[in-house]
C-alpha cells in the first residue's frame, strides 16, 4: 500500500520501534504541517492509506473528492473530529480509530501543576540571572483539586490529587459524576460550584461540539484570585479569547496551558502573559505514548491490508461503492 504520514513535526515516527509494522509499504512522511487544500490533495493524491497524527490535518470532503485513491484513514487515538466521517462513508472509505495511552497526558498535567505552584520556570530564570529564591509558592496539600470531566484522562489526575493529599472535586456528565463517586471522590453541585471552589481547576472533557466553548467568562470570572487553571486536553473547550481577558483581570490567577486552536503556534497571547505557562502540545508526545498511539495505527493499517479492518469507526463503508 501507498501510505502518507503528514504532521511528524518532530521526524520521530522512522525511529519507533512499530515502525516497523509497515515494512513492505511504500511510506511516505512529511515533517511540515500546512492547511492549503491544492497542497495536501497533491501529496495525498497517491495514497491508499494515511495515517494521520491526532487532529493535525483537518480531512474535509473537498480534500476527500481529490483523493481517487484513497480508501483508509487510520488514526492515532480514539478522537476524530477532524474527519468527515459521513463523507468518507460515502465515498467507501474506512476510518479506523483506536488506541494510545492516557498516562503521559495525565502526567504532564501534574507536571505543570507543580511548575506553576512553585514557580519552577521563574526560579529557574532567576537562579541563572544570579538571584536565589525570588517566589514564594504555593503547596498543594488540604487544597482543593478541581477536575472537569471523569474520564481515563481525569481520574488518573484525580487519583494523583488524592496521593499528594488534595480534597478532590468532580464535576462532569452524569457517566462522569457516577464514576467519580464510585471511587469515593466528593462530586460538585454544578459547574459554577466547581469553578468557585477549585484552588486548581484542570480540564478533561472531550472536545465535541456540544463542549465547544463549555468553559465561560463566567465560570472563569467565579474563579478565586489564588486559583490555577490548567488545559491539557483541548483549547476549544474554553470559549475564544476569555481565558486570557480573565487572567488580566486576576481570576485567575494564573493558567497553565498544553493546547491551541492553531497548532503549531509561532504566536499567542498567552506566551506574552507573566501568569502564564505554555507548553507546545507536549502531553502525549513521549516515546512510550508514541508507540502505543502509532503502533494501533500501523495495526490498523495491516488488518485492514490483511481483510480483517479493525477499531472501525464507520462499520456501513462495507459494500459501498465510492462516489462518481
Amino acid at each position: 500500500m501507498k501510505i502518507v504520514i503528514p504532521d511528524d513535526y518532530q521526524d520521530a515516527i522512522r525511529q519507533l520501534d512499530c515502525f516497523a509494522q509497515l515494512k513492505g509499504h511504500s511510506v511516505t512522511i512529511y515533517n511540515d504541517s500546512v492547511t492549503d487544500i491544492e497542497t495536501l490533495a497533491s501529496r495525498f493524491r497517491e495514497a491508499d492509506a494515511l495515517v494521520l497524527i491526532r487532529e493535525r490535518t483537518k480531512i474535509s470532503e473537498a480534500l476527500l473528492e481529490r483523493l481517487p485513491n484513497l480508501k483508509l484513514i487510520s488514526q492515532t487515538g480514539r478522537g476524530y473530529p477532524h474527519i468527515d466521517v459521513a463523507a468518507c462513508t460515502r465515498r467507501g472509505i474506512v476510518i479506523a480509530a483506536g488506541g494510545g495511552t492516557s498516562y503521559s497526558t495525565a502526567e504532564l498535567t501534574w507536571g505543570l501543576i507543580l511548575t506553576a505552584t512553585r514557580h519552577i520556570p521563574q526560579e529557574i530564570a532567576s537562579m541563572k540571572a544570579g538571584r536565589w529564591q525570588t517566589t514564594l509558592g504555593t503547596g498543594l496539600r488540604n487544597r482543593t483539586l478541581g477536575i472537569f470531566g471523569y474520564g481515563r484522562i481525569g481520574s488518573l489526575v484525580a487519583g494523583y490529587g488524592r496521593a499528594f493529599g488534595m480534597k478532590v472535586l468532580v464535576w462532569g456528565r452524569e457517566g462522569s459524576l457516577a464514576r467519580a463517586q464510585a471511587d469515593g471522590f466528593e462530586t460538585a453541585g454544578s459547574q459554577q460550584m466547581l469553578f468557585e471552589r477549585a484552588d486548581i481547576l484542570t480540564l478533561h472533557v472531550k472536545m465535541a461540539e456540544a463542549t465547544r466553548g463549555i468553559v465561560t467568562a463566567t465560570d472563569l470570572a467565579a474563579m478565586k484570585p489564588s486559583a490555577l487553571l490548567v488545559n491539557t486536553s483541548r483549547a476549544g473547550l474554553i470559549a475564544p479569547g476569555v481565558l486570557e481577558e480573565a487572567l488580566r483581570a486576576g481570576r485567575p490567577g494564573s493558567a497553565a496551558v498544553d493546547v491551541y486552536e492553531s497548532e503549531p503556534v509561532t504566536d499567542h497571547p498567552l506566551l506574552h502573559m507573566e501568569n502564564a505557562i505554555c507548553t507546545p502540545h507536549i502531553g502525549y508526545v513521549e516515546k512510550d505514548s508514541y508507540e502505543s498511539f502509532f503502533g494501533a495505527a500501523f495495526e490498523q493499517v495491516v488488518a485492514f491490508q490483511a481483510g480483517h479492518p479493525i477499531n472501525v469507526v464507520n462499520p456501513e463503508v462495507f459494500g459501498k461503492q465510492p462516489d462518481a
